[in-house]
Formats: structure tokens, C-alpha cells, sequence
């Protein structure tokens, strides 16, 4: 049995996620979490919500709520909307906690000792008609690398450039839109990134098997113009973790809070911390500290491009950093972007299906296929409603549903609601094992890989070959001269069924938990033995015929969908 951590980059807080923020990170996640479980493996499956900074402050003006309360409740909606999107964290927590506060400040104490953060006088923008000094995220302006017009002081969404404030063309506030920004003197505190490039492109070059998407991007941080630059771990916020060496005070620093992408990533650790004290499991730093056992973790982490540079580089420094013996990261699967109808979903702009819209029009079974079926590996990819409607009708309905539903009905109507007896197998069934035994290694390979789109494209060959087996057997005819025949093939259709939840699980788990309960099939074991596997419904087993797993989607619930979708949130 293996140990998997795995975590997904942790939703800002700011509002609900649109369905590109799920399958970037949060759904292949959990697919691979539960995937892991399946195979009888241990798994620690952490998230939360990364509350801090900017987002945090400006959503919950917006809201006119005080900040705090703003995320709490944002916090139990996203946690909501992640059980009905049957995402199956260990825990789901908040970077706001406690926890996260004190380890935040102890790994900054720790770098401070090693060196490796250093003090800087610096303008900053300030904004006269706001009263204050804009963070990053207050600013926007017109990115002077690709011209895109809504780049953010930190970074531009539309190349992933880092950038600083004053790199933009045209800035203004996002605060009150004022453009009559002014730099002034402000000393903060920075991370020497630089000094610890050599030993952070060591260790890169480590993960030959990283998906060219991770590795690209790290490099391009590494190695573009002057090079890995030292990065700002502070803010002039009022909302985040105080700026302190370990619970001692910061001289110099009173007033600040740690820049969010310093203190978010930390949430991982401090997530299990939080795991452990709120009763759900025991002995968190076994999963995080390889001096308590975490050197045969395997660590996932699931993110979308624009959060790589954070990931690979910023973490990671903060991580080796300390000195201290932290459990790194071995493998970060990253997602291109999920465009929505010929262009971008976003969630400032309120464009495209969001988490809570799409569940209000179908349940999260037809979601979790189709996101995860065209994730956005190798490119971006494009959501849209025409292919949505072909993908659920033809994979969904027609293939798995189908079969389900065509068995158990002629086997209820023929035999009964028992598992027939008679018959046994012969060249047709011996030859669909086979096909079938090849078929789940592949899927199995794939997930192994992390290669959501071709696992999902070998599972539903899996349902294609039950189907083609059905076809070609025909016991609706073959009952005519040879019942006994008949009885054996719809003998092994029921176990196919059974089959067919127990592999599908991890890609659609409520109907795989239906078509297990209408089976009653107590043992839901990942196969092993495919022969011995098909056929575990014994004869005079009991099963029900299942309400429709998946309806088909009709052209004018697609069009009236496509109509309300059109424009923004």
C-alpha cells in the first residue's frame, strides 16, 4: 500500500468558482485522490480557501460585509459546493486559521535566520483619492508584454508574466478607478529567491517526468532576462497574517501582513494541522516531515498555468529555505486554461456557468465527465454547450446508461430479478475478457500518469466493448432457441454492470454508487482477477433494475441553457 498526498491550489475566496477554476485543479484532484483509494491506497486529499490578500478585501467591500465574516461565509459556501461536486477532501480548510498564522511566521522566522529574506525601502503606488497604498491586486493597467488590458500589478492572466506595478501602461485603481497614482517611500521585507537559484534548477531538473507545461513555465521564471528575481513576501493590508518572526515581533514591520502567495501555499502544511486538531485524522507531520515518516509520501499537486511560478519556484524556496525537513513536492500536474464559448471564463467578470449554476441545472455527474473528459492538458481547451449536449447523450446516456438499463430490464423481464443461472462462457465471452483486461490496463496507466483525457477516453472504450458485446451476442434473440445461453450472457452483463461502477467511480462516483446499489453488490474491489471479477453476481443473486443513470439532454434545454449563459453573471 502506498501513501499519496495530494493537494489542489486553494480557490480564493473571492465569490464562486466558474467551472475552468474546477477542472484546473480541484476535480482531476480529486479523480486522482479517489482513484488512489480505489486501489486501496492511504490518501491525504487536502484544500481550502486561500482568504487573504486583495480579493479577499475587495469582495467583501463589494459585499459590505467586514472581511472576516465575508470569508467564513464564502468559506461554507465553497465548502457546499464542493460536497455537491462530491470532491472528496480529507479536509477543507481555511488559510485564514490559526494554524496557518503561526507556521507562516515560523517559516518566515526561519528564512530570516538563514539569511534569506532581506529588508527593502521601495515606492510603492499610492493612491491619494483611496487613502492608501495599492497592493498589487488594487492596481490594474495594460500589460507592457502581450497588451493585454486588464494585467494585474502582480500578474498578467492572459501570458502569466510577472509583473510589478509599475510595469503597467496606463495603471488605475480598482478600488475607485482613480488614475492619479502617486509613488511614495514604504519598506518591505523580501524573499532572496536569487540566492537560492542554483539549488532550486538542481532540484528541477530532478522531475524529468513533470508534465513540459510545469517544467516550461519554471524554467522560463529561472532563466528569462536577469534571471529568478527576489520577490516581495509583504503587504500594507489590513486582512492577513501579521507580519512577525515566529511570535516574536517584527521590528520596523508593525502595521504589514504577509504577501498571500506567501502565506497560501503554507496552507497545505497547516490544512493537515487543522485535519489532525479538528479529530479527522492523527499525526499529521508523518504526511509533511520526512524526520516523522514522510519520506514514502508520494506528494500530488494540481494546479492551474497561471499558478505554476508560485509553485515550482516560491514554495519550493520557502520550503528548502528553512532548512528545515519538509516533505516537497514529486510531481505538479498543471491545466491550461478552460475558455468558455469563444472566450474566457472569469470570474471578476462573471462570465461563463459557475459551480452553484451548473448544479441547479444537472447533477454533478454529467459535469465531472464532460470537465474531465476535455480537461485542458496538452492546450487550452473550449467549453461549449453544443459539445456538452454530444458528449453526455453519446457517452452518458448511450453508452453506460444504456447498457444498464437494456440488460437489467430484459433480465427482469425474461429471468426475474435474480442473476439466471446457466451456461458458460465461451470463444465471444473469452474474447471480451481479454479486450476488457487490456482496456482497464490502459485506463489504469493512464491514471497512474495523470493523464486525465486519455483514462477517461480508455474507460469509455471499456463501456464501448459491454456494448458491442451486447450487440453481437443478442440475447433477446439468442433466448428465442438457447435460454440457457441467454442466461449466461445476461449473467455476465449484470457483472459488467458492477464492473462498470467499480472502474467509473473515480470519474462519475454518484452513479457508480447507483449502479453498485441496484447490482447490491457489497464488494466493490478494484478488479484483479478480470475472469473471477465477472463473475461475482453469482446465479439467483438479487439486484434491482436502476432509475436512468444519465438522461439525454434535449435541443431545447440546450438552447434555452446556451440563451441564459450568453452573457455575464
Amino acid at each position: 500500500m502506498a501513501r499519496h498526498l495530494i493537494t489542489s491550489a486553494i480557490p480564493y475566496i473571492n465569490g464562486i468558482k466558474h467551472l475552468g477554476n474546477l477542472v484546473g485543479s480541484q476535480l482531476p484532484a480529486d479523480l486522482y485522490a479517489r482513484y488512489q483509494r480505489a486501489r486501496g491506497h492511504e490518501v491525504l486529499f487536502l484544500c481550502a480557501t486561500d482568504e487573504h490578500g486583495t480579493p479577499a478585501e475587495l469582495a467583501a467591500a463589494k459585499a459590505g460585509k467586514p472581511v472576516a465574516d465575508y470569508c467564513a461565509e464564502m468559506h461554507g459556501v465553497q465548502a457546499k459546493l464542493a460536497e455537491g461536486f462530491r470532491l472528496s477532501f480529507d479536509h477543507f480548510g481555511r488559510s485564514s486559521s490559526p494554524q496557518n498564522h503561526r507556521l507562516t511566521q515560523a517559516f518566515a522566522k526561519a528564512l530570516d535566520e538563514a539569511g534569506l529574506i532581506r529588508e527593502v525601502s521601495e515606492t510603492q503606488m499610492y493612491s491619494p483619492e483611496d487613502g492608501r497604498f495599492l497592493p498589487d491586486r488594487y492596481i490594474e493597467g495594460t500589460c507592457p508584454n502581450c497588451g493585454f488590458e486588464s494585467a494585474r500589478g502582480d500578474q498578467c492572466d492572459n501570458c502569466t508574466k510577472q509583473l510589478d506595478p509599475v510595469d503597467l501602461i496606463d495603471p488605475r485603481s480598482t478600488i475607485s478607478g482613480a488614475t492619479n497614482l502617486e509613488m511614495r517611500e514604504t519598506k518591505h521585507l523580501f524573499l532572496r529567491q536569487s540566492a537560492m537559484k542554483d539549488e532550486l534548477e538542481a532540484w528541477i531538473d530532478t522531475k524529468a517526468d513533470w508534465p513540459v507545461l510545469t517544467t516550461s513555465i519554471a524554467k522560463k521564471w529561472l532563466n528569462d532576462g536577469d534571471g529568478l528575481q527576489d520577490r516581495g513576501i509583504t503587504r500594507d493590508l489590513d486582512w492577513g497574517v501579521p507580519v512577525q518572526r515566529g511570535d516574536e515581533p517584527w521590528a520596523g514591520m508593525e502595521g504589514k501582513v504577509f504577501y498571500v502567495w506567501f502565506d497560501a501555499p503554507i496552507e497545505y502544511i497547516a490544512c493537515a494541522q487543522e485535519w489532525e486538531e479538528a479529530g479527522k485524522g492523527s499525526d499529521w507531520a508523518r504526511w509533511w516531515r520526512t524526520d516523522a515518516g514522510a519520506d514514502d509520501v508520494r506528494y500530488t499537486q494540481f494546479m492551474g498555468k497561471d499558478n505554476v511560478p508560485f509553485h515550482t519556484l516560491s514554495f519550493p524556496a520557502t520550503i528548502l529555505g528553512s532548512g528545515e525537513p519538509w516533505k516537497l513536492v514529486d510531481y505538479i500536474k498543471s491545466f491550461n486554461y478552460l475558455n468558455y464559448e469563444g472566450g474566457q471564463f472569469s470570474t471578476s467578470r462573471g462570465r461563463g456557468v459557475f459551480m452553484d449554476q451548473a448544479l441547479d441545472i444537472l447533477p454533478s455527474d454529467y459535469w465531472r465527465w464532460w470537465l474531465l473528459s476535455h480537461a485542458p492538458e496538452s492546450n487550452d481547451a473550449e467549453f461549449t454547450w453544443e459539445n456538452f449536449q454530444s458528449s453526455v447523450n453519446k457517452d452518458l446516456a448511450d453508452v453506460l446508461g444504456n447498457f444498464a438499463s437494456r440488460v437489467t430490464k430484459f433480465c427482469r423481464s425474461k429471468f426475474g430479478e435474480d442473476v439466471p443461472a446457466g451456461g458458460t462462457f465461451g470463444d465471444r465471452e473469452r474474447q471480451l475478457v481479454a479486450d476488457l483486461s487490456a482496456k482497464i490496463g490502459e485506463y489504469e496507466a493512464h491514471m497512474e500518469a495523470i493523464e486525465v483525457r486519455k483514462a477517461a477516453a480508455a474507460l469509455r472504450a471499456a463501456w464501448v466493448l459491454g456494448n458491442e458485446y451486447l450487440q453481437e451476442a443478442a440475447p433477446w434473440s439468442t433466448f428465442k432457441e438457447d435460454p440457457e445461453t441467454a442466461a449466461m450472457q445476461i449473467r455476465l452483463g449484470l457483472n459488467l454492470i458492477r464492473l462498470y461502477a467499480v472502474i467509473s467511480s473515480p470519474f462519475i462516483p454518484d452513479a457508480s454508487a447507483q449502479l453498485l446499489e441496484a447490482m447490491k453488490a457489497g464488494d466493490a474491489d478494484w478488479p484483479s482477477e478480470l475472469d473471477a471479477d465477472l463473475q461475482k453476481l453469482g446465479a439467483g443473486h438479487a439486484f434491482t433494475v436502476p432509475d436512468v443513470t444519465f438522461r439525454k439532454i434535449a435541443d431545447a434545454e440546450r438552447e434555452d441553457w446556451q440563451a441564459r449563459f450568453a452573457g455575464t453573471r
